[in-house]
């Protein structure tokens, strides 16, 4: 499926194997005998699957995890250690020793749940390096000896032997190489249907072999008999590592802007040890694993490193990566966050960095140093050359291993990285940078987005130094507050503002050496539109009253109790996300603040809060004003991003209040103590043989409640989760519309009273699904039923006001129209109404939001909608059955509503596709845009659930193909990718290409895509056993990873009950249940092609297939799913 400039798509449905479509600007489908090898394969993995996976049938078959507690709250259980003979008492000593090589750093301070050790080390050519070892005395199976795997790995070297190390360090997932640019803002609730995304890459930590240094073979019998007993049905950890320069686009050269971005991509092209452009990639991919890199101001992150101890960056890739960099500006061009920072960027004073562009593009990277004679491949070596040097870096390595362990690693094979000496590039003399006219200007800007934003920013001086004491982030948790006295709720009874954020970001663009900025940005409505002045005067006034009465150690105090509370009972995080966010910490803060300096407020004082809150002042504040009614004001163009803006002086009436000792508001005022802050951590008893997977408590006609005790994690959380189901949303598209509506004046009903719970880390969720409402409540066990109740209590009594009812429509109509001309999504909506029977597509929606709804048809709705309901709930971590039956009771009791009579499907039927190719042709509803999204779509039918994890492995073995042949050597765009689908029960795979119309129609991306497809089933035809084995072992390794924290485990049994498949343990299904029990794999072959501004109108405008390709197109959606099956209700089950 394509959308962008002119999107696409195509349908194939093969007699032999599978169904085809296509979404894309234009394409040309041709028959062949294409995927029919790859049918067979798909035989043959099946069969090697089910060989490789006997062993493990055999030897248990259930996934176990073991239980990490905080400390604080009770010691870790253990299996029962009982000494009873020699050996084992000798094993229990040998179990110490290697503890004992585990010693971490006491000055790092960590979370008391935290299990993890640190070490600090700096090697002889100046890197900094962390340490992190996730060893447990349950890892014993390691040794010295056979840990010669993951040193193999570091040094990438290539051999067999060391590529089992993959397994061990790499589990990064690639996402993608793109400078950090975050887009604001998105929309509320889930417009798509429950559609699982593409499989991700990541891997996990192997077993390393059973080796260690001992006397006597027999203890170490008995060893590993304990170990076998304990790691029965086991699961993985994940390891990870990341590598940080302390260089960035600052010091991109002037004749070359770009040029640390370009240079992130290059060095993936290529190293001593893997010489093939994408042969590091193309290795990692084999065992599941993946890299991934990222440009700011002043860093530059890896992972992963062996690309600088001999980096290639090969001379013939440079016009291809070239095209990937400039195919990532083209992508970025849309955001209105990236929009932003490039025009304040280039208010800054001449000579600071922030004026460059960042991004680069083929403008800037190819055509320009063409013209003026510049060698840009040998300025690239320069530029590595000068600046990554070891002692910029700093390296962040976790894994199972122990410390001394990593430490010989890591000093044997990063002591080879050059340090060239010199001095390291400082910006921190160019101070002020933006005390500059242009700056202190009201700039009307015209947005991408059907928006009205206000934005104020203020520059700072830098204030990373201030870790310690945050003082932004005190400024920005009053700012942004939504409770009774905030800027926010008084914007709100104004029916001004639909939302305010404030605070610093703490990206590059954010904060860096040379200035901080402080932001604040406020969601308007037509009317604060009007009135933007006199929101800008609120928050002048608070911030005055602020300035006035000086900081409050209450705040403060009440601030660091509720971090430090997250803090000590924090749960494990991603190990990727989390070495890469320790990478970034050492460039800012002390060794003993590592873990800390972000998230603690370690230090009150008075005076840095008052400095900061001080130059938040009317004469040093910056003004946007984004909204499309500024077209035709706006003569003005940014050059990089084509930004249309005009900028103005600020209005004499305001500028002279400002000036002036305007009064403060009495309505506005400090938050008062926060009843929501948790003080009963105690964690609740533990049944020895509690149930591994949820059972359900309660069941009856009303609904039904499954329940999970948390015997693994051991923190004071749970989770509330309950979905709301009723049979009139689907009815019709006015219904759809009328309960998107309802839900968000829910939202926005609750914003203010359930404020206070969400700053005390007691998170929700209220989602308007196709089938119903979900409610979702974590955080802190102690509070959490208060915040439940006060959820209910709003839904029960729901108030709907003329003026919210008018604000909470025109909002909702910008969220449909923001969705609609984002080509991704727009393709993913338009092939979603084509295989799901009974869905109403957006643009529909959009279509009867436009032509008005009513506020007494909406009150009828709502009537309706809770008069008959079917409730399914879980309840899971650390609450008793008891508690949790409440919960239930509480719905049923304040709702008063009537079960269902029928019961009331909650997935869609779907589509068969037809024996032939279609081309679905869609034209952007952005004219601006040129992003064009093609997605081909096989549909493979009604599955089971080996057939399921067969499609992963076949995706895992195409990823990296993928990305070579279409990204990395036809430069067709920048996100390249294959994906896994389920679609309400129907198993498919699809290939998304993301291109630009200006470089590529439609029909040569299509072409390139089949041709892959022929390229990557000679692929499969080499693929060699041991090259099988090796992905099959890394996907049954990522299955049988063991869970963070205890919200992985309940998003995972979520999704089972939300889709009534109730399959708690799919994952141990998918990794050993495999046998003919479970049936014979029939597999069919896969028919193949053999080549291988704004537009405002809510109509799709579908666009016929080129004449030289002669195949069906739909120009009608309706019209087409009129003449195909419908497929039964399906679910994967077994």
């Amino acid at each position: 499926m394509s959308t962008g400039s002119l999107p696409s798509g195509t349908f194939h449905n093969s007699p032999k194997h599978g169904s085809k479509l296509y979404c894309k600007p234009s394409m040309s489908m041709r028959r062949n005998e294409g995927l029919g090898c790859l049918s067979s394969k798909l035989g043959r993995l099946h069969e090697l699957f089910e060989d490789h996976l006997g062993a493990s049938r055999m030897s248990g078959g259930t996934r176990t995890k073991g239980t990490e507690n905080c400390p604080i709250i009770r010691s870790q259980q253990q299996r029962p250690q009982r000494c009873h003979n020699e050996r084992s008492q000798r094993a229990e000593e040998l179990r110490k020793r290697r503890a004992k090589k585990n010693e971490g750093d006491p000055d790092i301070v960590k979370s008391p749940s935290d299990h993890k050790e640190y070490r600090y080390i700096k090697l002889k050519n100046g890197m900094n390096v962390l340490l992190i070892s996730d060893w447990t005395v349950d890892d014993c199976t390691s040794s010295d000896e056979s840990d010669t795997e993951l040193e193999g790995l570091l040094m990438s070297s290539g051999t067999d032997e060391e590529e089992n190390l993959v397994t061990k360090i790499q589990e990064i997932e690639r996402s993608d190489r793109n400078i950090k640019k975050s887009e604001g803002g998105s929309l509320d609730g889930e417009v798509g249907s429950e559609e699982s995304g593409g499989f991700g890459s990541d891997i996990v930590e192997g077993d390393p072999e059973v080796r260690e240094d001992h006397d006597d073979p027999e203890i170490y019998e008995e060893l590993v008999k304990q170990e076998d007993e304990n790691k029965m049905g086991s699961t993985e950890k994940q390891a990870a590592a990341a590598l940080s320069v302390g260089v960035g686009s600052f010091c991109d050269p002037d004749d070359l802007p770009g040029l640390a971005h370009f240079l992130e991509h290059m060095v993936f092209m290529g190293s001593q040890k893997y010489p093939d452009e994408n042969g590091f990639d193309t290795f990692l991919k084999k065992h599941g694993g993946s890299d991934n890199a990222s440009t700011d101001t002043e860093r530059t992150i890896f992972q992963w490193a062996q690309f600088f101890i001999h980096p290639l960056m090969i001379k013939d890739a440079i016009d291809r990566e070239v095209e990937a960099v400039d195919s990532e500006y083209q992508i970025a061009k849309p955001s209105d966050a990236n929009r932003r920072e490039l025009l304040l960027g280039s208010l800054a004073k001449l000579g600071h960095p922030m004026r460059k562009f960042f991004w680069g593009n083929a403008e800037t990277l190819k055509y320009a140093p063409k013209k003026k004679g510049i060698d840009t491949y040998a300025r690239l070596r320069d530029f590595r050359k000068r600046y990554y040097s070891a002692h910029y870096m700093n390296l962040v390595v976790q894994s199972r291993e122990t410390l001394d362990t990593l430490q010989k690693w890591v000093t044997e094979i990063f002591s080879h990285i050059p340090n060239n000496g010199l001095p390291r590039p400082d910006f921190s003399h160019l101070i002020n940078p933006f005390d500059t006219p242009e700056f202190h200007k009201v700039y009307k800007i015209i947005p991408v987005k059907e928006i009205h934003s206000l934005n104020l920013s203020w520059a700072l001086p830098p204030q990373e130094k201030n870790y310690k004491v945050k003082p932004l982030h005190y400024i920005s948790w009053l700012i942004g507050h939504e409770g009774s006295g905030s800027v926010l709720s008084l914007l709100r009874k104004k029916f001004w503002a639909l939302a305010l954020y404030g605070g610093n970001g703490e990206t590059g663009f954010e904060q860096n050496s040379t200035y901080s900025i402080f932001s604040i940005s406020v969601t308007l409505t037509d009317e604060g539109l009007t009135y933007f002045y006199e929101v800008i005067h609120l928050i002048f006034q608070y911030l005055k009253m602020l300035q006035k009465n000086g900081p409050e150690k209450r705040i403060w105090e009440e601030i660091k109790k509720i971090e430090a509370n997250e803090f000590c009972f924090q749960e494990q995080t991603d190990p990727i996300e989390f070495v890469e966010n320790i990478c970034e910490n050492m460039h800012l803060f002390e060794k003993e603040d590592l873990l800390t300096g972000d998230q603690l407020l370690i230090e009150y004082n008075a005076e840095i809060i008052a400095d900061a809150l001080n130059h938040l002042t009317p004469e040093k504040v910056n003004i946007f004003l984004l909204s499309p009614s500024h077209e035709g004001q706006c003569t003005k163009k940014e050059k990089w991003f084509g930004t249309q803006y005009c900028l103005l002086d600020i209005e004499p009436y305001w500028s002279k209040l400002w000036n002036s000792d305007f009064p403060l508001n009495p309505d506005l005022h400090l938050p008062q103590e926060n009843k929501y802050i948790a003080t009963d951590f105690s964690v609740k008893e533990t049944s020895i043989h509690a149930p591994e997977y949820p059972t359900k408590i309660i069941n009856t006609r009303e609904g039904c409640l499954w329940y999970k005790e948390d015997n693994k994690f051991g923190v004071p959380k749970g989770f509330i989760c309950f979905y709301l189901v009723s049979p009139i949303i689907l009815q019709s598209a006015l219904n759809m519309v009328l309960f998107d509506t309802f839900v968000s004046i829910l939202s926005h009903n609750l914003a203010e009273p359930a404020y206070e719970a969400d700053v005390a880390q007691l998170e929700y969720k209220v989602i308007a699904k196709e089938h119903g409402l979900t409610i979702r409540v974590k955080g802190f066990n102690h509070k959490l039923p208060l915040l439940f109740q006060l959820i209910i209590n709003n839904l029960s009594e729901l108030k709907i006001t003329p003026s919210n009812f008018q604000i909470i429509t025109e909002q909702l109509k910008r969220s449909y129209f923001n969705y609609l001309i984002k080509t991704d999504t727009l393709a993913k909506d338009i092939r979603l109404s084509i295989l799901e029977h009974g869905r109403w597509s957006l643009i529909e929606k959009y279509q009867t939001l436009i032509n008005g709804i009513s506020i007494a048809s909406l009150t009828k709705f709502v009537d309706a909608f809770k008069s008959n309901l079917w409730i399914e709930g879980l309840v899971q971590g650390n609450f008793t059955q008891t508690e949790s039956k409440e919960f239930m009771n509480y719905i049923s009791e304040k709702l008063q509503f009537r079960p269902l009579i029928h019961p009331c499907p909650i997935q869609f039927r779907v589509m068969e596709l037809p024996n032939s190719h279609i081309l679905c042709k869609v034209k952007s509803l952005h004219i601006g845009d040129a992003n064009t999204d093609v997605t081909v779509y096989y549909q493979t039918g009604a599955k089971k659930l080996k057939d399921y994890t067969l499609t992963e492995l076949l995706v895992m073995h195409m990823e990296e193909p993928c990305f070579d042949f279409l990204r990395t050597k036809n430069t067709l765009g920048y996100h390249v990718y294959p994906a896994t689908r389920n679609t309400s029960g129907i198993l498919g795979f699809s290939v998304t290409v993301t291109t630009q119309a200006t470089k590529y129609n439609s029909e040569y991306v299509d072409k390139k895509i089949e041709e892959f497809f022929a390229h990557f089933e000679e692929k499969l035809r080499n693929l060699s056993e041991e090259e099988f084995l090796a992905q099959v072992s890394a996907l049954i390794k990522l299955k049988r990873t063991d869970d963070s924290h205890l919200g992985e485990e309940v998003d995972r049994n979520w999704n089972e009950v939300i889709t009534q498949q109730y399959v708690f343990d799919r994952l141990a299904r998918e990794v050993i249940g495999y046998g003919k029990q479970e049936g014979d794999l029939n597999v069919r072959p896969i028919s193949m092609v053999q080549e291988s501004t704004f537009s405002r109108e809510p109509q799709l405008t579908f666009l016929p297939s080129s004449p030289l390709l002669n195949i069906p197109y739909i120009m009608d959606i309706r019209s087409f799913i009129s003449t195909l099956n419908i497929l039964p209700y399906h679910k994967i089950l077994k």
